[in-house]
């Protein structure tokens, strides 16, 4: 599966789900707790995953803003989004929903509500390539997440991004940011070479310049403290077992393949080993509240 498409999205969503860190995404509620309404900006925001993931964590009325570059992932969100809903409220056609103060070059998106339990949750998507635009949200936005999303760009743009979250004096949950930790059982005498080269791929330009790749996770933290952020971080690995089979195949083909491209030719016959008789893939993410 290439690249971020709905499909991939879909296939990985249960192992995000299953990895969040429980203290982290706890943390984050109760810095919510007592507000009535949150302005959410999404970034990387995909097939609407994080609004999956923590819309029962957040307030009652909550609107997010879904930034994404690809606009068959924002299509997807939608669509996904009111299957999600409670059937018998989900809204005929689009309603905006936006404070009037949203900035207005921002407004071209589409918007709808939707409802699921007792959460109103208004959905806005914008079309944005944001690697030149590390903080593409709106004047009342009260929080920013991101999932899966800040092992990508360079260790200056996510200096950037905290920059100009600290300027706004932002709260920030970021979720599933690669650590470099992978490990397979049982073992293989070619993993580490494997998982070496695969890291080095990690490390390629995705758009934002030389990736921070399996740096990220620790290097986000520390220019998060280092602009004055309160953090509360932990682990949220992917164990993926032959309970997932088809994520297990996808996710041992893609390492192999990446490692292939940095020249390692016996990439193949681990990937051909590893399709054969592998029981857990384990990959390394960490999840962050921060908080000023």
């Amino acid at each position: 599966m290439a690249g971020f498409s709905p499909e991939w999205l879909a296939l990985r969503e249960p192992a995000d789900q299953a990895a969040r860190n429980r203290a982290v995404l706890d943390s984050c509620a109760r810095a919510f707790k007592d507000r009535d309404a949150l302005v959410i900006c999404d970034m990387g925001a995909g097939t609407g995953a994080s609004v999956r993931a923590l819309a029962d964590l957040l307030p009652a009325r909550q609107d997010w803003i879904l930034v994404d570059h690809d606009p068959r992932n924002l299509a997807g969100a939608l669509t996904a989004l009111t299957a999600w809903a409670d059937p018998e409220r989900v809204p005929k056609k689009w309603e905006p929903v936006f404070h009037p103060d949203t900035r207005q070059d921002n407004n071209d998106g589409d918007q709808q509500i939707i409802y699921r339990g007792e959460r109103r949750i208004g959905l806005r998507t914008l079309h944005q390539d944001f690697a030149a635009d590390p903080a593409p949200w709106p004047a009342d936005t009260g929080l920013v997440t991101a999932s899966a999303l800040l092992d990508l760009p360079s260790h200056a743009w996510i200096d950037a991004f905290v920059l100009r979250l600290s300027e706004r004096k932002l709260p920030a949950l970021i979720t599933l940011t690669v650590d470099g930790v992978m490990a397979a059982e049982p073992a293989h005498p070619l993993d580490e070479q494997v998982f070496d080269a695969f890291r080095k791929h990690q490390g390629g330009d995705k758009g934002f310049g030389p990736s921070a790749g399996a740096d990220a996770a620790l290097y986000l933290e520390q220019s998060l403290r280092n602009a004055g952020y309160k953090l509360e971080s932990g682990d949220s690995p992917w164990i993926i077992d032959q309970g997932a089979p088809d994520l297990l195949r996808e996710l041992l083909g893609g390492i192999a393949g990446a490692a292939r491209e940095t020249g390692l030719l016996a990439a193949d016959q681990w990937l051909k080993d590893r399709l054969a008789a592998t029981t857990r893939l384990i990959i390394g993410h960490r999840d962050v509240f921060a908080s000023l």
